[in-house]
């Protein structure tokens, strides 16, 4: 993961509702929310709340897909598993699983840095 995509994931999540976003769709899993159910979940309004799925999907956090007049959000696991292997590559000289379960878990792909 370059760098510059890094510090965008980064600056996506640095904000509480983006945040919060992530998290629920973390929590549902691979199932997607629409826009709508994303703001009657966390209370925010839906003018607010596109902006911030707008820029967790340039942040290759959440990916969208269009059903009819609805849009819904998933989050997008390569994006961020890609992430979190970019934050643990160096982790304990090469070893993440060393940290604990935290970071043992997280699968290595070398092909994603490619």
């Amino acid at each position: 993961m370059k760098t510059s995509k890094t510090l965008a994931a980064f600056a996506a999540l640095a904000q509480e509702t983006r945040l919060a976003v992530f998290r629920l769709l973390v929590k549902t899993g691979p199932e997607e929310l629409s826009a709508g159910d994303i703001a009657r979940r966390l209370d925010v309004h839906a003018a607010t709340l596109s902006s911030h799925l707008a820029q967790l999907e340039r942040a290759d956090l959440l990916k969208s897909r269009r059903v009819h007049r609805h849009i819904y959000y998933g989050v997008d696991y390569e994006g961020a598993r890609e992430l979190i292997a970019f934050l643990t590559e160096d982790c304990c000289q090469g070893h993440p699983e060393i940290c604990g379960p935290a970071f043992g878990h997280v699968p290595r792909n070398p092909t994603v840095f490619t």
